[in-house]
């Protein structure tokens, strides 16, 4: 039995029956049966089902926002914008979704030689609660356009969102087998993906997690998405302008209660600006306002299970044990974690070397410019790095010293549906969103055609 929780106020919300082994046959049975007409549909078809798909999203986002608010504890302007960019997804991919398929002319000996992207068949999205909506519609509204079926098995607490997914697929005009939730635990995912009607797997999750669908996905030649923690550096060169970016550097690491992989976990600072950027850094998290995620001008919320609250506070307590010190917050109230700041950091303590899940702020002096990237890199994660700086022409010479995934220079990593998403190293592998994304879960199809 799963039941879910408000995470604010400990209240139980609602109890789910997990799927039988029966039922997961017969769920993996119907993918199968619709993708078998589904994958006919003309794109043009299917890019018409996700405007009726974004216009349930407008209709009903008020109603979306709250199940996310109520479930995982999101501030609810947060919630808000969160569907506002499942929105914009849709967006994207009703105008270019046509151009990204399209077969492509290769001129050969041939009479005709091209290549052809075909759906790869049923998928299977493992999910986190973080970005409960956006994380699954990532998944969802691509690989539903390339003529895919999706299975979602998503984080237990957020059950309800999951369902409100599943029918949202079904309101706007899909076929019933197209998109299903699965109400399963972790144990009887390694049998699904080990179905012959199974295809692939895409995961958003942690890195053991990835570690272990990964393996099992190998062992039967199943193809995989992984989208793993981060442990994001934001550089601060020494001639950054901390008045004008202060805001966003904070954003970068408060955002959904610093719940979130892409967050700014680690803050690099040259040492001639770091007193400036600790004050303002400081000044500009007390302003922000903790409480009711459930009332609009709320930022900082509770964390969505006290256990992860627990969990971040270890690791504040044990990178003070090996000599940082708590410049700012670090006192759990239950699930409510408060925006803190650690500083006398060094590579080996925890709030450096681990993913923090939460709203603390780990901040490093570096001596110079060349040492905060040394420092930035410095890490088995590779997510994203941001990197503050007035001289930006110079930037062009640091790019290659950066493995990540992502780059971005005077603002915060963040995804956008034009632009690729996804990491390097325990960061896991593969691409979501843009063309990269479509693309992950089709057949790249040879067809040549002589005389």
């Amino acid at each position: 039995m799963i039941t879910t929780k408000n995470p604010y106020n400990n209240q139980e919300i609602k109890s789910y029956k997990y799927h039988s082994t029966k039922e997961v046959e017969n769920i993996l049975d119907k993918a199968e049966q619709t993708f078998i007409t589904w994958k006919t549909v003309s794109i043009k078809k299917r890019t018409s089902l996700l405007e009726n798909l974004a216009n349930k999203l407008e209709d009903n986002k008020e109603e979306y926002a709250n199940l996310m608010t109520t479930e995982m504890g999101k501030p609810i302007s947060q919630s808000i914008a969160e569907i506002d960019k499942c929105i914009w997804l849709c967006d994207f991919y009703i105008k270019n979704a046509e151009d990204f398929l399209a077969d492509n002319i290769i001129k050969t000996d041939a009479k005709e030689s091209f290549i052809s992207y075909d759906p790869l068949g049923v998928v299977l999205a493992v999910m986190p609660w973080n970005y409960p909506f956006w994380q699954v519609m990532r998944f969802a509204v691509p690989s539903l356009t390339a003529g895919n079926v999706g299975l979602l098995k998503h984080a237990s607490n957020v059950t309800g969102t999951a369902l409100a997914i599943q029918k949202l697929f079904k309101d706007a005009g899909y076929p019933e087998g197209c998109f299903q939730t699965l109400l399963v635990d972790h144990n009887q995912i390694e049998d699904i993906i080990e179905s012959n009607i199974l295809k692939a797997v895409t995961l958003t999750g942690s890195e053991v997690a990835g570690k272990n669908i990964a393996a099992i996905a190998g062992k039967n030649l199943k193809k995989t998405v992984l989208e793993l923690g981060g442990n994001n550096a934001c550089v601060v060169f020494d001639d950054a302008d901390i008045d004008k970016h202060i805001t966003t550097m904070v954003k970068a690491r408060m955002q959904n209660t610093g719940q979130s992989c892409i967050a700014a976990k680690r803050f690099i600072v040259s040492d001639k600006i770091y007193d400036k950027f600790l004050n303002r850094f400081k000044e500009e998290i007390t302003n922000l306002k903790s409480g009711n995620p459930s009332e609009e001008d709320t930022y900082i919320g509770v964390m969505a299970r006290e256990d992860l609250a627990e969990e971040l506070e270890q690791q504040v307590k044990d990178s003070v044990k090996m000599g940082a010190k708590i410049y700012y917050g670090g006192k759990r109230n239950k699930a409510y974690y408060p925006p803190t700041i650690i500083t006398e950091v060094n590579e080996n303590m925890p709030v450096f070397k681990e993913e923090t899940f939460g709203p603390v702020a780990a901040v490093i002096k570096a001596k110079n410019n060349d040492q905060a990237i040394d420092l930035a890199v410095n890490s088995r994660f590779g997510l994203g790095t941001m990197i503050f700086t007035e001289n930006t022409s110079k930037i062009y010479d640091v790019i290659n010293k950066i493995p990540d995934g992502a780059l971005f220079i005077n603002d915060m990593v963040k995804s956008d549906p034009r632009l690729p998403f996804g990491g390097t190293k325990a960061s896991g592998y593969g691409r979501e969103l843009s063309k990269e994304g479509i693309l992950e879960f089709v057949n790249i199809k040879t067809v040549y055609i002589n005389q």
